[in-house]
Formats: structure tokens, C-alpha cells, sequence
């Protein structure tokens, strides 16, 4: 009877049991939840990644354009043709302005733009020279330099002048 009667009990409490199991995936990309977000995401990540792969890119590019143009034989190239320019200048100065046929007006034309010159002498006597250049995009920039006045030339001693 013991067994009896635990049987009737087990069988006055035994409910049935209605389980739903119900499985839910955690990604976006299966449970439709949050996918606009997920991809947005996504996309973020990726165009980011992309930017400092184009970045890096960009930045050993200018590294190696900087190394190639500090070499020893560029920094000769820009050293010398520097000298050159100013060798020219020098003697291009001498040759028009500091010589007893120096010529008083002219014009002549470097790189495409356009260099006119003239000796103008003021009411008191002094002189300088109205340098006009004309680039070839129309663009005019006047240059006037005193003649005399300053510290320049070949009369350049090892002392400056005074003020007194």
C-alpha cells in the first residue's frame, strides 16, 4: 500500500509540464534584431580601417620623397645651382648697372616672364633702378632698388658704415 499511495501522489501533483524551448541568436545578422545597426557598424569599421591604410600609404611615400630629396648629391645639385644663380645675378649687376657703358634701360625675358629695367634719377641727385617683371599670367610686380645707398657690392669692406 506504501506503494500505492505514493504513486497517487506523484500522480495528483504530476502536472503536465508545456516547455517551450525558444532559441535566440545573439548575432544581428541571424536574429534580424539590431541588424541595421550591426551593419552600420560593419561598414564603419571597414572605411576606417581602409582611411588609415591610405594614410600609412601616404605618409611612407612622402617619407621616401623626402629621403630621396635629401640625399647628399640632391643637397650638392641645389648648393651649386644656388651659387650659380648667384654668380650670375653678380655679374648680370655689374655688367648693366656698374661699368662705365652701363646701360641705363633694357629689358630681357627668364622663364616666360618678362624683366624691364631703368636707371631713374630723383631731383636730388640720387639714383635707383625700377625693376618691372611681368609673369606670363599678366601679373606685374615693381622692384626698386637704390643706387648707393646701402652696404653692397665689391666696395663691401670688413666694417659697416656709421650713422654719424
Amino acid at each position: 500500500m506504501k506503494y500505492l499511495f505514493t504513486i497517487t501522489l506523484i500522480l495528483l501533483f504530476a502536472t503536465p509540464i508545456n516547455a517551450d524551448l525558444v532559441h535566440n541568436f545573439k548575432s544581428p545578422s541571424f536574429s534580424g534584431q539590431g541588424y541595421s545597426a550591426h551593419v552600420l557598424s560593419m561598414e564603419q569599421l571597414q572605411f576606417n580601417r581602409s582611411q588609415d591604410i591610405a594614410k600609412k600609404a601616404e605618409a611612407e611615400a612622402n617619407r621616401i620623397a623626402r629621403e630621396l630629396e635629401n640625399t647628399t648629391l640632391n643637397k650638392f645639385i641645389r648648393n651649386l645651382e644656388s651659387r650659380i644663380y648667384a654668380q650670375m645675378s653678380k655679374q648680370l649687376v655689374e655688367s648693366m648697372f656698374q661699368n662705365d657703358n652701363a646701360v641705363r634701360f633694357g629689358s630681357f625675358v627668364l622663364e616666360g616672364s618678362t624683366v624691364t629695367y631703368e636707371v631713374i634719377t630723383n631731383t636730388d641727385g640720387s639714383e635707383f633702378i625700377k625693376m618691372t617683371i611681368v609673369d606670363t599670367d599678366g601679373t606685374e610686380t615693381i622692384i626698386e632698388i637704390p643706387i648707393g645707398s646701402g652696404y653692397f657690392g665689391s666696395d663691401y669692406g670688413t666694417t659697416p658704415p656709421t650713422d654719424g
